[in-house]
C-alpha cells in the first residue's frame, strides 16, 4: 500500500504541475484498484496457495473465497468511481488499468506476458495521477516507462519465489536496476538564457576569458543532489538482495529479493519526482519507505 501514492505523485511531477484535490482522488483510486488486485490474486491462486502457501488467508480458512471475490469487485468499482470523480481523462486511464489488473490475475499471470502486464499496470497507475490532475497523460509517458520497467524486472524475479530458479533472472534484475539508476539520475542540460539561444559573446577580451558558464541556481543544485541521493537509495535497496538471490536462487532468498524490489519502488518514485524539481513531494514519498519497511515486518509484501 505504501508503494502506491508515489505513482500518482510521480505522474503529476512529470507534467510540471503541483498536486491538487484531483491528485488525492487518483491516489484513492489507485489504492482501491491495487487492493482489488491483491484480493483477486488470492482468489485466483487459492488452489495453488493451498499447496505452496497454506498459511495465506484463503487456504487457511480465515477468509472465504466468495468474500475475497466480492471485495475485489467492490474495490474495483470504488476505484473507477473515484477516477470518474476526478474527470474523464482520469477515467480513460483507470478503465484500462482495472482491466489489466483483472486480466493479469485471471489469465496472464502464469504466462510469459505476465510480467509485461504487471509493468503496464504500474505505468498506467502513474499516468492516472497525471491525467487526473492535469487532464494530460502524454508528458508522463517516459516516467511511466521507467517505473514499468522496474516492475517488470521485479515481477520476473517473483515468478520463481516459490520453488527457486535460475540465477540469471535476479542478475538481469540487478542489471536493470543499474540502468534505471543511471537513467533517472542523469542531469539535464543547463537552461540557456533568453528564448533558448545562448548569449552572444564577441570580442578579443571575451575570447580570452573563455566561454561563459550559466549561473548556478541553488534550487536546481539541491534538486540534483536530492535526485542523486534518492537514486542511490533505490539502487542500494535492491543490490544486495538481488546479488544474494543470484548466488543462491533458493525460495527464501528469492522472496527476499522480491520484497526488496517492491520496497525499492518508493525511492524510485521519489527520484522521478526529485528530478522534476518537486523537492517537497519527493521527500514526502521518500518518507513512506521506512513506514513500509516497518509494516513489512508484520505483513509480507509478497
Amino acid at each position: 500500500m505504501f508503494s502506491v501514492p508515489g505513482d500518482a505523485l510521480a505522474g503529476v511531477a512529470a507534467t510540471g504541475s503541483a498536486p491538487g484535490s484531483r491528485t488525492l482522488l487518483a491516489i484513492g483510486s489507485s489504492l482501491c484498484l491495487y487492493e482489488a488486485g491483491m484480493a483477486l490474486n488470492d482468489w485466483a491462486d487459492r488452489d495453488i496457495d493451498a499447496v505452496e502457501r497454506p498459511h495465506r488467508p484463503l487456504p487457511s480458512g480465515r477468509v472465504r473465497p466468495a468474500a475475497a471475490l466480492t471485495a475485489a469487485c467492490a474495490l474495483t468499482g470504488a476505484g473507477l468511481a473515484l477516477a470518474a470523480r476526478a474527470g474523464r481523462p482520469a477515467l480513460a486511464v483507470a478503465v484500462p488499468l482495472a482491466a489489466t489488473v483483472w486480466v493479469y490475475d485471471l489469465g496472464l499471470k502464469h504466462t510469459p506476458a505476465g510480467p509485461v502486464a504487471m509493468g503496464a499496470a504500474r505505468g498506467l497507475d502513474l499516468l492516472l495521477g497525471a491525467a487526473a490532475t492535469t487532464g494530460r497523460a502524454r508528458p508522463a509517458l517516459p516516467s511511466a516507462a521507467l517505473l514499468g520497467t522496474h516492475t517488470l524486472a521485479v515481477t520476473t524475479v517473483s515468478r520463481q519465489e516459490a520453488q527457486g530458479g535460475s540465477p540469471l533472472t535476479p542478475l538481469a534484475a540487478l542489471a536493470t536496476t543499474a540502468l534505471l539508476t543511471r537513467q533517472v539520475t542523469r542531469r539535464s542540460a543547463p537552461p540557456t538564457r533568453g528564448h533558448g539561444a545562448p548569449a552572444k559573446d564577441t570580442g578579443t577580451a571575451s575570447a580570452l576569458k573563455g566561454p561563459r558558464r550559466p549561473p548556478r541556481n541553488p534550487g536546481q543544485e539541491s534538486a540534483a543532489l536530492l535526485t542523486t541521493a534518492l537514486g542511490a537509495a533505490y539502487a542500494a535497496t535492491t543490490a544486495r538482495p538481488y546479488f544474494h538471490a543470484a548466488l543462491n536462487p533458493s525460495p527464501p532468498l528469492t522472496q527476499r529479493a522480491v520484497g526488496a524490489g517492491i520496497r525499492a519502488t518508493i525511492p524510485l518514485q521519489a527520484t522521478l519526482v526529485a528530478r522534476s524539481r518537486s523537492t517537497a513531494t519527493a521527500l514526502l514519498i521518500a518518507a513512506l519507505a521506512p513506514l513500509g519497511a516497518r509494516f513489512a515486518k508484520k505483513v509480507s509484501v509478497t
